[in-house]
């Protein structure tokens, strides 16, 4: 496995551009499709300003872009027992990174890319998948148990959160339960269970989840969240859309007011905001050689 990771790695590390090409139909100064490099293997997407950010699941590259004109260049290079899947970019210039099977969570310099820290998050057979960022904590899911790791962002130490309440991990050890992960006004965690298509508002002191009643609807396969108001867009990966979702002041109940889709998804994964636009991540999941695959990100109104 580690001689496969390293593989994985150089090859990857050799195909890396400095720039990737941008699709423009109609002359827009925003494209429509941004490439990524190819062989990358996205899945979170960030964004601040109109600078994007988006992480490389195998070997913990982050590729940073410009939205106005579609190109940019690896800022965090490949390296061996990383992983870059969920991520999210600070106020302050930080990229917090969700660490899938490592178990932790990376730290970068969102101008230099140089690494700032890393933390050891779980132990076992993890999946640090998502991360939000809220009121001085960035909160990660780890989709393999029922649970949330508070980081504060000054640097105090790690709060585990057991998530209890309505939520009930289901499936084989590897199932994805907990992925996506929002933050509600000052202490509550909206977030979806890819595999039961299920939402849930939990506290953030105390973890006990309540379900967001959906009236007999569900989000299955949902994966990346993004939090507006009480607006809330779930993607909805292998079945290419992205849910809208309006929630109820108290979060109790939730009504699907829209379904987002577009010929140019492939399995996207996360969405970040910029304007009146979203942007979605291709990650191509089932890809049959992802090595040689090309990969974008999608503009969507």
């Amino acid at each position: 496995m580690r001689r496969l990771a390293l593989l994985a790695v150089a090859l990857l590390a050799a195909a890396l551009p400095t720039a990737a090409a941008a699709h423009h139909p109609s002359g827009s100064p925003f494209p429509k499709l941004i490439a990524l490099p190819v062989g990358f293997q996205p899945e979170g997407i960030a964004i601040r300003h109109k600078t994007f950010f988006v992480g490389s699941i195998p070997t913990g590259a982050v590729y940073r872009g410009d939205l106005r004109t579609g190109t940019g260049q690896v800022l965090v290079q490949p390296q061996p027992g990383r992983a870059a899947i969920g991520l999210k970019v600070s106020r302050d210039g930080r990229l917090f990174v969700a660490g899938g099977p490592t178990g932790k969570a990376f730290v970068y310099d969102a101008r230099t890319g140089a690494p700032l820290a890393e933390h050891a998050l779980a132990g076992g057979t993890p999946f640090i998948n998502d991360v939000a960022l809220r009121h001085g904590t960035a909160y990660f899911t780890n989709s393999r148990a029922p649970e949330v790791f508070a980081l504060p962002l000054d640097g105090g130490p790690v709060r585990h959160i057991a998530i209890t309440g309505d939520f009930q991990q289901t499936g084989d050890p590897t199932a994805t339960n907990l992925n996506g992960i929002a933050v509600a006004g000052h202490d509550t965690l909206v977030l979806v269970q890819t595999n039961t298509g299920k939402l849930f508002a939990a506290d953030a002191d105390t973890g006990v989840a309540k379900e967001i009643d959906l009236g007999g609807a569900n989000v299955v396969n949902g994966d990346g969240l993004l939090l507006i108001g009480r607006v809330l867009f779930v993607v909805q990966n292998r079945l290419n859309q992205i849910a809208v979702i309006r929630l109820a002041r108290d979060l109790s109940r939730g009504t699907i007011v829209r379904t987002i889709t577009d010929p140019a998804f492939d399995v996207p994964t996360t969405i970040a905001a910029h304007h009146k636009h979203l942007y979605a991540v291709n990650a191509r999941f089932g890809t049959t050689d992802p090595q040689p695959a090309k990969y974008n990100v999608v503009r969507v109104p």
